[in-house]
Formats: structure tokens, C-alpha cells, sequence
């Protein structure tokens, strides 16, 4: 996004015209704020916008920035400038279910285009887009960080591993509905072990009498 688009976001239609901590959000930000030397409470800054996002329903409205920034005491612009970069804050209203779709080197060569095109096709939206009940919005985004068991997506918090065409629509579809899907490998993987199964030290620890983690 462009300065000049980040000017247009910050003085859209859609801005609320105030913003302020829940009570309870406040309490969570003094906490926050008291890791840190008086003297260095800029740098919480990053943590206080996203207690504010979370807040806002997923989104970070100028009024939530300019709050923040009034809270630890520093220029409005330095909330401007932090937002602005850093893409886990979003400038814009997104739907309940933020789904980012990794499509770099790794989760390329694991099939990441054919999640992408399974995620349009079910949501009937492109990357960038919000579907017309405001439910979902998708993007596309570089290195989630789960490269060992792409593709990935996350959608909020949760990340959902090892994915297929298949299992992709079908935890879009439980979202759709209002449910829950187990995050993590959709293929029963546990945590980053070969996608073949559990290898290193196997041997010595059947040897040994050990029941090797993933084996009934």
C-alpha cells in the first residue's frame, strides 16, 4: 500500500470518529506498559495497537492509533508510522475470519497456488476481497512461518497445516457454519515430524522399550 493510499485509508468514510481501551483492555495495557522503563514506554507500542485491533474487531481504526499513542505518550505520528508498516495490522474492516494464504517459496512447492484457487473459489472472492455476508476476507501473504508442514493457512490466530484442495474448503466450510476446526497438521502430523512419519531415533527408542510419540 502506497503513502498516498495510507492517507485515503486514514481519512476514509468508514473511520469511527472515537476510540478508547475497554476497561478491562486498559488494565491489560497498563500491565503491558509497566514491562518497560518510564522512560521507553514507546515501546509498547506494538503490543497496546494490536490489544487495539483485537478490539476493533479485527481492524485498526486512526482514532485507535491516536488513542495509543496518547496513552503511552508519544506524536500520533509514530502510531501512524508503525501501523502503516508492519502487515499484522489492518488499516481496513476485515471479516470475522481473516484467512491469509502463504504462497511463499516452501508452501509454493507444497501446492500453495491450489489453496489459494480453493479458497476463491469456495469464499467467491479474490485476494484483497470480503465476502458480501462479511464473514471472511482473504489475503494472500509471505511466510507465515510454518514451513516445514506447508502449505499452511491461518485464519485469526489458528494456523491449519498440511493442507489439500479438499480439507481447505472443508474448514472454510465449518467456519462457514459457525464451527471450529481442530488448527494445526489437517493430516494428523504431529507438530513439524517427517511428513513420513517418525524417523529420528526410532530404532534406539523401540530398542529401549520407549513408545515412540505418533506410534499407537
Amino acid at each position: 500500500m502506497s503513502a498516498t493510499t495510507h492517507q485515503q485509508v486514514l481519512e476514509a468514510d468508514f473511520q469511527p470518529a472515537s476510540f478508547e481501551f475497554t476497561p478491562d483492555n486498559r488494565a491489560r495495557a497498563d500491565r503491558i506498559l509497566a514491562k518497560y522503563p518510564a522512560d521507553r514506554r514507546r515501546s509498547g507500542m506494538l503490543p497496546l495497537l494490536d490489544l487495539a485491533q483485537r478490539q476493533h474487531g479485527g481492524w485498526l481504526p486512526r482514532a485507535a492509533m491516536d488513542h495509543v499513542a496518547d496513552y503511552i505518550g508519544v506524536p500520533r505520528v509514530k502510531a501512524y508510522e508503525v501501523a502503516t508498516f508492519y502487515t499484522m495490522y489492518n488499516l481496513k474492516p476485515v471479516g470475522t475470519h481473516l484467512v491469509q494464504v502463504c504462497t511463499s517459496l516452501p508452501c509454493q512447492l507444497r501446492g500453495a497456488d491450489a489453496i489459494g484457487d480453493a479458497c476463491q473459489k469456495k469464499l467467491g472472492i479474490g485476494y484483497g476481497e470480503t465476502t458480501a455476508d462479511g464473514k471472511f476476507t482473504l489475503l494472500e501473504v509471505e511466510c507465515a512461518g510454518a514451513c516445514v508442514n506447508a502449505p499452511m493457512i491461518a485464519v485469526g490466530d489458528d494456523y491449519y497445516e498440511d493442507l489439500t484442495p479438499e480439507s481447505t474448503e472443508k474448514l472454510l466450510s465449518e467456519l462457514a457454519a459457525g464451527g471450529k476446526p481442530t488448527a494445526g497438521s489437517q493430516t494428523g502430523r504431529r507438530t513439524s515430524m517427517s511428513s513420513a512419519g517418525a524417523t529420528t531415533l526410532k530404532a534406539q527408542a523401540q530398542k529401549a522399550g520407549v513408545t515412540y510419540i505418533g506410534e499407537e
